[in-house]
């Protein structure tokens, strides 16, 4: 398939255009897609830190706040890749149409009941659905840029801007999400991620003609459809994401924990957003760069400059060193996500991409539901601040897995043929 992105004529023929920001936002059809897909994004960035911040305020514990989080976050992050694999079989708008309704049903039951100061079971009962049907945008967005970059170097030009548009939800979303409970009503912030759900969502899936094809014939269709889950490179990269998920859980409960301890609540939308806007800079570097590393190593480098700087946040005590190591850790997580997306490319076929878009996704949200649970136990537990323990203990454990099989994320040879010992001449194919 030929790219569909349209270029400016080069002076000099045999020196190819480098890719990107502008050439890649030329691409033919790709506005039809993005504005919709940041508006179905946004509610995403605002539901963890609404659940925790409503729960709190009427069961008066973090540790209550954020298993119920965490339940949200466990479903999403088991049902996510399922959800992938449906759209990639039967087609996106398909998944997304009653995704979002059962989305929305759901999170406004889930801010009856704890209004209403239902148990913690019941809670639970209500978060399970919300996370399941969260719908998988980004996934499906970064398919996509995948059909319409086929072949093109701007792929990790795209990735790159995936990560800084994901960023800013995350830069606008907290601060919005605690803007709403904290000055309107302790459930505002869920109401409206739930409205912006349903909108955003069905705005999204009105975009027809930009979502990938589905095969559903024949053999091709079989191996277009097998799981992504069996491709070893990435079960590695779901470790590493488990990681960086185990970040963005801590940072929320341990940050808010903080801005209340210091009597500033308000602060807690603020700090966080200055450490998604370090993520946000640095991803709009990263696609700026023309690389000559090879994707892997970025990785592996990249990751161990997130552990070292996650492992410095326990000791911040003052608001602006706290600010300060945030804006770090921010800039230290999007080389990590930019080059594990743009793996993907390489290690996974086409009609298996919004599966495995939706692994790495649903690793982020399993790894903030556990960060979430575990750190709001240590703020209960023991010291303000003990959660930021947790963003260094998912990092550096992620680390160590991904030196040790960094192996496995090397691109497989397809179609490739080699001789079968010595003497032998029988073709054999190299997968």
């Amino acid at each position: 398939m030929e790219s569909t992105v349209t270029t400016e004529p080069s002076r000099n023929p045999a020196a190819p255009s480098r890719p990107g920001y502008g050439q890649l936002l030329r691409t033919r059809g790709a506005w039809t897609f993005l504005l919709p897909g940041f508006a179905a994004r946004q509610p995403f960035a605002m539901l963890t830190i609404s659940i925790v911040l409503l729960v709190q305020h009427t069961t008066g514990s973090y540790g209550a706040a954020g298993a119920a989080a965490a339940a949200t976050g466990v479903s999403m992050a088991l049902f996510a890749p399922y959800s992938g694999r449906l759209a990639d079989r039967y087609g996106q708008r398909a998944v997304l149409l009653p995704g979002v309704l059962v989305h929305t049903l759901a999170g406004l039951t889930l801010t009856a009941l704890a209004l209403a100061h239902a148990p913690l079971w019941a809670l639970f009962l209500a978060a399970v659905p919300t996370g399941a049907s969260v719908p998988q945008v980004g996934p499906m967005v970064r398919a996509r840029w995948g059909v319409k970059l086929q072949g093109s170097p701007l792929m990790t030009t795209a990735a790159a801007f995936e990560s800084v548009t994901d960023e800013l939800t995350f830069v606008v979303g907290p601060l919005l999400a605690t803007a709403l409970c904290t000055a309107v009503t302790p459930s505002a912030g869920l109401v409206t991620e739930a409205a912006l759900t349903l909108v955003g969502g069905l705005l999204f899936a009105a975009q027809k003609c930009t979502q990938p094809t589905v095969d559903a014939n024949g053999e091709h269709a079989r191996v277009q459809h097998a799981s992504a889950l069996r491709v070893p490179g990435v079960r590695v990269l779901i470790v590493t994401f488990l990681g960086i998920g185990s970040v963005f859980g801590g940072m929320q409960v341990s940050l808010a924990a903080f801005t209340e301890s210091i009597g500033e609540p308000g602060l807690n939308g603020v700090l966080y957003g200055v450490f998604a806007a370090g993520n946000m800079l640095s991803g709009v570097a990263c696609g700026a760069i023309a690389w000559k590393v090879a994707p892997q190593r970025r990785l592996v480098l990249g990751y161990a400059a997130l552990a070292l700087s996650a492992s410095a946040l326990w000791t911040a005590h003052s608001v602006l060193l706290l600010a300060a190591l945030g804006l770090l850790v921010g800039m230290c997580i999007a080389p990590s996500l930019i080059t594990g997306y743009t793996l993907v490319d390489s290690l996974v076929p086409a009609g298996a991409r919004t599966e495995a878009f939706t692994w790495l996704t649903g690793a982020v949200a399993l790894g903030q539901a556990a960060a979430v649970t575990v750190a709001g136990q240590l703020e209960d537990r023991l010291w303000d601040g003990a959660g930021f323990l947790v963003p260094m203990a998912g990092t550096v454990l992620a680390l160590v897995t991904l030196v040790a099989l960094r192996s496995l994320l090397a691109a497989p040879h397809r179609n490739r043929t080699v001789a079968r010992g010595v003497g032998h001449r029988v073709p054999v194919t190299v997968d």
